[in-house]
């Protein structure tokens, strides 16, 4: 009897050894005593119009044109547009009653599109985004990506960040996010840059600023109040997300779901 019950507690420690992420050699645990994130202030530089029917998942700036990723089943879409005048100039509509867009990337002249539920991610030439030349098994929710120029970075709405190769859509490293008071969940649309990945906190006016190598957050931009209350449409209008970072001006562009305006800062 003893024998069994030595062996029941073997048995049931070593699961529960297996189970804990802290184990797992692939997940990189931020250091215990993470400092307080830095108080990141910006400017406002431009206002631009931005369309209300955009449930803005995702938001990429490449060669002076904007990419834009939508959600809302039916409505969701891949669109392009020239983000200064708020014209589209080219919309693929890819939802269904199940499929739902989510975030977007550009990579190697292709762009990668994650969808909500659904488990599939879709890969569509640059020069042409009536169709997708391929699709990808994608286990977890999605919600945001970008990339580091190596690998697809991707975000599920907890405090995880999947490292992915983008030609196979495995995973290769998950970063777990970590502040001073803990995980940093609900990482939502994502935006590398130099080193750091800036990423919307859903269900926030926040923007955390990522250490890529860490996952500690070592900023926090604080977006309050950037739309007026005129612009709200109670009822539709929507919360802060959609994060695209222009290389040359080092500027931001921000926007949200069904948001009519779309904001360029610099951050300081």
């Amino acid at each position: 009897m003893n024998r069994l019950i030595i062996l029941s507690i073997i048995f049931i420690t070593s699961c529960n050894t297996d189970s804990n992420p802290d184990n797992d050699p692939d997940i990189v645990t931020p250091h215990v005593g993470i400092d307080a994130p830095i108080s990141l202030s910006y400017n406002i530089i431009s206002v631009y119009p931005h369309d209300t029917s955009a449930y803005t998942q995702g938001l990429e700036l490449f060669n002076g044109k904007m990419y834009e990723a939508t959600g809302d089943y039916e409505n969701s879409s891949l669109r392009i547009s020239n983000h200064k005048t708020g014209l589209i100039e080219k919309k693929h509509l890819m939802g269904t009653s199940d499929i739902f867009g989510e975030g977007i990337t550009i990579f190697k002249e292709k762009i990668y599109q994650l969808t909500w539920e659904s488990n599939v991610a879709y890969l569509y030439n640059i020069s042409n985004i009536d169709k997708p030349i391929k699709t990808f098994n994608w286990p977890y929710e999605g919600w945001g990506i970008t990339h580091n120029n190596q690998d697809l970075i991707i975000s599920d709405g907890s405090a995880n960040l999947y490292f992915v190769d983008p030609e196979t859509f495995k995973v290769k490293s998950t970063l777990s996010v970590r502040d001073d008071q803990g995980a940093v969940n609900m990482l939502n649309e994502l935006e590398y840059v130099n080193g750091f990945i800036f990423a919307n906190v859903y269900q926030t006016n926040f923007i955390v600023k990522i250490d890529a190598e860490s996952g500690h957050v070592v900023g926090k931009i604080t977006l309050n109040g950037l739309l007026q209350q005129s612009d709200v449409v109670p009822n539709r209008t929507d919360v802060l997300n959609g994060i695209a970072y222009d290389s040359t001006s080092k500027r931001f562009f921000i926007t949200g779901k069904r948001w009519p305006k779309m904001f360029e800062i610099e951050v300081k």
